[in-house]
């Protein structure tokens, strides 16, 4: 994950990418609570992206369920009876 995601470019992932972009998003964030722990860390800034980023792929996720967003494929045909 190279930059921060817009919860545009989340939208048009399916759920299986976004389970993978989560879980990859919660490994960076402990390697790079690991390294604050360690002072090893270098860029403080990029710890509070990725849990910006957790966050907005959690809310893409509930906003799914709840059916305020539509997953990409989805059929719409039945909101139209």
């Amino acid at each position: 994950m190279a930059g921060k995601m817009s919860a545009h470019e989340l939208d048009e992932l399916n759920s299986v990418d976004l389970e993978a972009r989560l879980r990859e998003a919660k490994e960076e964030l402990f390697n790079l609570r690991f390294q604050a722990a360690t002072g090893q860390l270098e860029s403080h800034g990029r710890l509070r992206t990725v849990k910006k980023d957790i966050a907005r792929i959690y809310t893409v996720v509930r906003e799914r369920e709840l059916g305020i967003r539509v997953a990409p494929g989805a059929n719409e045909e039945g909101a139209d009876a």
